[in-house]
């Protein structure tokens, strides 16, 4: 979907690939964008260390939050190192990697930020098309915290979602037509194991990046096609 460009954006940015294809785009729906990243406890600073240098490379803003009581108070494999990793989605509920509350508490704290910036437009990655059994990425919950936020904070904030209903395929898409895939793919971490740009291979985030990857460059035109007018 094609937006209005608007004056000022936050981005919500882990330094994975999904939050810095929706930096490049905000880019070019935005003529000042911000970014917003969250230490909350996870296994892996390299993540954090990415978003920092990805965020200079793009000329943004960086602002790093510390929010790592969410680790304290909801267990994870990403961030407690004694839970083994579920490799698969269980038939019952959402994998150990699923940290509970995370976009709930992103989404706020990034939302008083940019109140206090004079930002009303926040910009995630949250996808429902490859979401991996995370509640709080689907539409429904953005739709609704969207709702919430503005009433908590008497604003008229927009939450956008550029990926909601992209595939990983999609997605490298886009990041090609925003002339950033080869960034995407040497500079980001995605991996649940903490390795930059292609990961370590084995973990779920990294077998669902990859193969999106591998079916882009495989059918890169009816893919590229499949975006419609997204930039």
């Amino acid at each position: 979907m094609r937006y209005m460009k608007r004056d000022k954006a936050l981005v919500i940015f882990s330094g994975g690939q999904d939050s810095t294809t929706c930096l490049f785009w905000a880019l070019r729906h935005f003529r000042e964008v911000h970014t917003i990243t969250f230490s909350y406890g996870q296994k892996h600073s390299s993540e954090i260390e990415a978003a920092r240098v990805i965020a200079g490379k793009a000329g943004v803003d960086f602002f790093l939050s510390d929010v790592t009581q969410i680790a304290s108070i909801g267990k994870s494999s990403l961030t407690d190192s004694s839970i083994g990793m579920d490799t698969v989605k269980p038939a019952d509920g959402c994998p150990n990697t699923f940290v509970p509350g995370r976009n709930f508490f992103f989404l706020g704290m990034a939302a008083v930020y940019a109140r206090e910036l004079g930002i009303s437009d926040l910009v995630t990655g949250v996808s429902q098309t490859d979401f991996s059994g995370y509640p709080d990425c689907r539409d429904s919950f953005i739709r609704s915290l969207n709702v919430t936020l503005n009433l908590a904070l008497d604003s008229q904030f927009v939450i956008h979602t550029p990926l909601m209903w992209l595939d990983k395929a999609q997605t490298w898409a886009l990041a090609d037509r925003l002339g950033v895939l080869d960034l995407v793919r040497t500079d980001t971490v995605t991996c649940y194991n903490g390795v930059p740009g292609n990961g370590c291979g084995n973990c779920p985030s990294c077998r669902l990046r990859n193969a999106g990857l591998a079916e882009y460059l495989e059918n890169r035109e009816a893919v590229s096609a499949s975006l419609a007018d997204m930039i």
